[in-house]
């Protein structure tokens, strides 16, 4: 009996075999990073109610950033100011500016600023701004240099494996607590001897368990 198909198409399984797995690969490296915070979540930078530069503020001004964000060394949180605090020096300087007309209403009528929150983690995960701060991990290592910012965005991703990798070896980030807030520092050549010291200090061991973020 003459066969129906010619006997070339008995490879076409293993064409089709073939040509599936290079593209099952390509598609699952474009999910993982595509999808993956580095590629989301780097960068949002978004619009504020107010153009607070903190370039303006934390580079050229010097503004120390504990003095808006007061709760840091204390709280989990970093909290953002209330709208006296801006009115502490706008109160006198720029006083009729149209841009700081939102927070001259926001003061007169008692209604908060409705910043828009850029560093977002999920809820299932807990993060504490005061340990991170009393260890002597700098602003800088979540938030990058925010004094060069004009307009503040995400820098780091703030993923799960990052905070990992952090945790497994936190000795590049450990600075004196004295300069926590300092943009411009840079571990010195005898890092590793500091941070030696500072984890033996501090008794710093950060756990890499999932019960330190997933409470």
């Amino acid at each position: 009996m003459a066969q129906i198909f010619p006997k070339w198409t008995n490879l076409i399984p293993l064409i089709v075999g073939l040509a599936t797995l290079p593209c099952a690969a390509l598609a699952v490296t474009l999910v993982y990073y595509y999808g993956s915070p580095k590629f989301t979540d780097v960068g949002y930078r978004p619009i504020q109610p107010v153009a607070y530069s903190h370039k303006l503020h934390a580079g050229e001004l010097g503004l120390d950033c504990r003095y808006c964000h007061a709760q840091v060394e204390v709280s989990p949180v970093a909290t953002v100011p209330p709208t006296k605090v801006c009115m502490n020096c706008h109160a006198t300087v720029l006083r009729d500016s149209l841009k700081l007309a939102p927070v001259r209403e926001s003061m007169a009528t008692g209604t908060p600023i409705q910043w828009v929150r850029i560093h977002n983690i999920p809820d299932y995960a807990y993060f504490d701004h005061s340990v991170h701060v009393s260890a002597g991990v700098g602003c800088a290592s979540c938030h990058g240099n925010i004094q060069e910012m004009e307009v503040v965005q995400q820098a780091m991703p703030l993923s799960m494996a990052w905070c990992l990798d952090c945790h497994r070896n936190p000795d590049m980030h450990l600075r004196p607590l004295s300069e926590v807030t300092n943009m411009e520092w840079t571990p010195p050549k005898d890092q590793q001897a500091f941070a030696d010291r500072a984890r033996a200090e501090r008794d710093i061991n950060p756990t890499s368990d999932c019960s330190a973020c997933h409470r």
